[in-house]
């Protein structure tokens, strides 16, 4: 048994809530090839591939966030185009595993990290100057960003091949 699987309250409820919203996000790529996880069946420029980058780079980003606040968060650079689509050499599987991946080490980080720890948040035009975000206030956030891109997925994947994976 995991410390995971031990938690109870506050922790086991953020946590059942990020990992409901993972497991729709990665239903909507269940059984996708590549070619299908990358197209952009819309007018956006979104694809499947892309939305699981994306969420797996920004769960780990905050995690760094929580754990060694802006500076950590700030060390690796981002690709702001690249983070949305999958790129030449990428496979879809390669992300799901990196999903996963980002997903185990967070979920170990619920397990331990204390939710009222909290961090000045970057200097970025979307944050409030001088603001600070608990523990708990980003996992709020990766809760909120995942089930948002989740429900893009959704639509996406129904775009792609008619299936519908959330309702």
């Amino acid at each position: 048994m995991t410390s995971t699987e031990q938690l109870t309250g506050e922790r086991a409820d953020l946590l059942q809530s990020l990992r409901r919203h993972r497991g729709f996000l990665l239903q909507t790529v269940d059984g996708l090839t590549d070619e299908q996880a990358a197209s952009c069946p819309t007018v956006s420029a979104l694809s499947l591939g892309g939305l699981v980058k994306h969420v797996a780079g920004i769960e780990h980003r905050w995690m760094l966030f929580a754990v060694g606040g802006a500076e950590a968060m700030e060390r690796e650079a981002v690709d702001w185009v690249g983070q949305f689509r999958m790129e030449p050499g990428e496979t879809l599987a390669g992300l799901v595993e990196r999903f996963q991946g980002v997903a185990a080490q967070t979920d170990e980080l619920v397990a331990t990290l204390d939710l009222d720890a909290a961090h000045p948040l970057p200097s970025a035009p979307w944050f409030e100057p001088g603001a600070s975000w608990t523990v708990r206030r980003v996992l709020l956030h990766l809760i909120a960003e995942t089930s948002q891109h989740a429900g893009h997925a959704d639509i996406l994947r129904e775009s792609i091949d008619g299936a519908r994976t959330m309702g």
